[in-house]
């Protein structure tokens, strides 16, 4: 067995919310490439193949091709220009995903020496919710969660009232 007792609050919480709607012999593309929550979801069980790294808002044939159960999508569509066309490309009928929430009090993340790292946008609720629904999407459930740093400033103590994370799985919707 293993140890729910990983160094962040979303891990926990994440992969609790994975486990309520997806088996474990359920076959798992992870967008992205392997990350710490990847092998966190295959140490749990599951079945995960992830991305190559190929610029997700230029070549969707990875997930077009996916052959399986489930997509899920861990803090990557912030990092897109445009999420749109990767959810449209998801061939199965199974999606969790979650999204920073964009705060009153910080700006998006940016990294100026590497523009894959970095945030195009953060969202409110309703705008992951709006992508998802144009994509052919229904969310099924949710929930919205703080995420604290370990830090002094009011910034840090900001993060232990406000939501900072997004959860949703989601259906296809049938045509």
């Amino acid at each position: 067995m293993y140890e729910k007792n990983f160094p962040h609050k979303r891990f926990n919480l994440t992969l609790e919310f994975l486990e309520k709607y997806v088996s474990k012999d359920a076959s798992i593309l992870d967008l992205g490439v392997v990350n710490p929550f990847s092998k966190i979801m295959k140490k749990a069980g599951y079945t995960v193949q992830n991305t190559s790294g190929k610029d997700l808002d230029d070549d969707v044939s990875e997930i077009e091709n996916f052959n399986g159960d489930v997509v899920t999508a861990f803090e990557i569509f912030e990092h897109l220009v445009s999420p749109y066309s990767s959810l449209k490309a998801i061939p199965c009928n199974k999606a969790v995903i979650s999204v920073p929430l964009k705060l009153w009090f910080a700006s998006a993340y940016r990294n100026k020496n590497d523009i894959r790292d970095q945030h195009y946008h953060e969202f409110e609720p309703w705008q992951l919710d709006y992508v998802l629904e144009k994509a052919g999407w229904k969310v099924v459930d949710s929930i919205k969660f703080t995420n604290p740093v370990k830090k002094l400033g009011i910034r840090p103590l900001l993060r232990y009232f406000t939501n900072r994370y997004y959860l949703v799985y989601c259906e296809k919707i049938s045509s």
